[in-house]
């Protein structure tokens, strides 16, 4: 029966996430937002939706394993693997802006939450903790980052050209509730998937914090597997590279900063070698990006592989 809500549980994440990802793009298109703009912001939110919910819940019942590791893992497997995955599709342009400011904002997320869980390191403190405190210092860069994604969104929107057969075909009504009904959703589906996976963790003898970088990682993200590479079938890579970028700043500064606000946050120590793989990750992302402008299918192979020995790895190390 565990397992049957488990599977529940990932449906209603990936099928809410699927609703309101398309509400809210359509919304978004009314509004004229270029593509790179819609990836960073309505997709990139909207399918980090249920690392939100599956973080926020762990944290209220004080599993900060499962919150750290779901952001942690969520972050190598869409730097590695979706974005591999859907660069062996279908090639992925990367903007001059996306290599000058985006991913090294994603560098920033992830730089600092190493610099805040190094407590006994740098602070010789008994415990690795996120407070509360670190917990609004995170949300304060997140209000950076849309303070410049609204002005980039600003100063781009009189370049857009507006698209009447898109006005004309939207439905406000139908929109919010195809992006509230996938919000409940996505709650809902949250919720089983935390008190489902840490049952089936703790009876194969497994950690908390290896179902955090595996099972809940993976299962949270396929809303941006799906919808990267159905962006690079349509040849829409500005959407499919924006929503992995703005989902790993999303999930760092947002959900784990409202996650430690809600309740500090515990760091497993075996965490820290996820950690610099993330950054590690990161920094690749920003060298292939410069490479012709483009993520061709080789480095995309590369970054698949990258991901799945890094998951034998850590079944391993359990």
């Amino acid at each position: 029966m565990t397992y049957l809500l488990l599977l529940i549980g990932f449906a209603l994440l990936i099928k809410g996430a699927d609703y309101f990802v398309d509400g809210s793009s359509k919304i978004a298109q009314t509004l004229r937002v270029s593509p790179m703009l819609i990836g960073l912001t309505i997709v990139a939110f909207g399918t980090s939706a249920p690392e939100a919910s599956v973080s926020f819940i762990a944290a209220f019942e004080g599993n900060s394993n499962v919150a750290i590791g779901n952001v942690v893992g969520s972050n190598i497997f869409n730097s590695t693997f979706i974005l591999g995955v859907t660069a062996i599709v279908f090639p992925l342009a990367v903007q001059s802006d996306t290599i000058r400011k985006e991913i090294p904002f994603a560098l920033l997320a992830a730089v600092a939450l190493l610099l805040l869980i190094s407590d006994i390191q740098l602070q010789y403190s008994e415990i690795n903790l996120i407070t509360r405190t670190e917990g609004i210092l995170l949300l304060l860069f997140f209000a950076v980052f849309l303070y410049y994604v609204f002005e980039m969104a600003r100063n781009n929107r009189n370049q857009i050209e507006e698209n009447p057969s898109v006005t004309l075909n939207t439905s406000w009504t139908k929109n919010l509730i195809f992006s509230i009904g996938g919000l409940v959703g996505i709650v809902f589906g949250g919720s089983l998937v935390v008190e489902n996976s840490i049952q089936i963790a703790l009876s194969l003898g497994m950690s908390e914090t290896l179902v955090g970088l595996t099972i809940v990682a993976v299962g949270t993200s396929l809303p941006e597997l799906v919808t990267s590479i159905t962006a690079a079938i349509k040849k829409q890579t500005e959407i499919a590279i924006g929503n992995i970028v703005g989902s790993n700043i999303f999930n760092v500064f947002f959900i784990l900063g409202a996650s430690a606000t809600i309740h500090p946050l515990a760091v497993d120590p075996k965490i820290f070698l996820d950690m610099w793989l993330m950054i590690f990750v990161t920094i690749l992302l920003l060298i292939l990006s410069r490479t012709h402008y483009k993520i061709s299918k080789i480095e995309g192979t590369i970054l698949a592989i990258i991901y799945i020995i890094y998951v034998t790895f850590i079944i391993f190390r359990n």
